[in-house]
């Protein structure tokens, strides 16, 4: 083998590695080895969306501080031309998670979610700030009033910053899928599925018919979806030029 050769596979394999790397840390990767060469991005979400505190040590955690330089940097790139976000989330921090969510939301490529296992609390904001979404069948996704932990000064006034929380949630939520505020509201305030909690759980053909998914579907129909919406892209910016 020729020392061109060499180096060429040297460097090929330090991107793998690089590649693996970044997948280990924060489960980010490109793709882009399809046949219609588009440049895709892959964002996952997972376990506990983490915020201004740490989560403890055994429990998977998505931090934010990790995801919005993240978003930037995609935005900011001009070879990226789709977004891909897996969700398999139980929530977590509300101003990170609502955070994440705006960012996404505001992305000026296209961008495709898939709720893999769960999209719950918190996650549904994520789940719906992509221009269009999926979930696959066996999806979960709960709908819940804001919980609160440590000091709770019981008085009016907290209760009230509670709901501006909550409504400032299920307006995004509104905002971005075909769910109406006050049908999430009475999805919340259920009493009547959850045993030990107040909230609706609803699996992937259920929350298509709440409006709050667009479509039922694997990482197939996401990616088929995502490589239309970029050639739609494509052809708007030639029209430009």
């Amino acid at each position: 083998m020729s020392e061109r050769n060499k180096d060429e596979k040297q460097k090929e394999l330090d991107c793998q590695e690089q590649e693996n790397a970044q997948i280990r840390e924060t489960g980010e990767a490109v793709l882009d080895q399809n046949r219609l060469d588009h440049r895709i991005e892959l964002l996952t979400v997972i376990g506990e969306v983490e915020g201004h505190e740490t989560a403890p040590s055994q429990s998977k955690t998505t931090k934010y501080e990790h995801v919005l330089p993240k978003l930037a940097m995609i935005e900011d790139d001009k070879e990226v031309e789709g977004l891909l976000i897996l969700l398999n989330t139980v929530g977590g921090d509300v101003e990170a998670g609502l955070a994440i969510a705006e960012m996404i939301a505001s992305l000026s490529i296209p961008t495709v979610s898939l709720v893999l296992g769960g999209g719950h609390s918190i996650g549904i904001p994520m789940a719906v700030s992509a221009d269009y979404s999926f979930a696959v069948a066996s999806a979960t996704m709960v709908i819940h009033p804001v919980r609160s932990s440590g000091m709770f000064i019981g008085v009016a006034q907290t209760y009230r910053n509670m709901e501006k929380i909550q409504d400032r949630i299920t307006g995004f939520i509104a905002a971005h899928s075909r769910a109406s505020r006050e049908r999430l509201e009475e999805l919340m305030l259920d009493t009547s599925q959850l045993v030990k909690d107040v909230g609706t759980l609803l699996e992937g053909e259920e929350a298509v018919k709440e409006g709050l998914i667009d479509e039922v579907g694997g990482i197939r129909e996401a990616l088929m979806k995502l490589h239309q919406m970029i050639e739609t892209n494509r052809e708007k910016s030639g029209e430009k030029l």
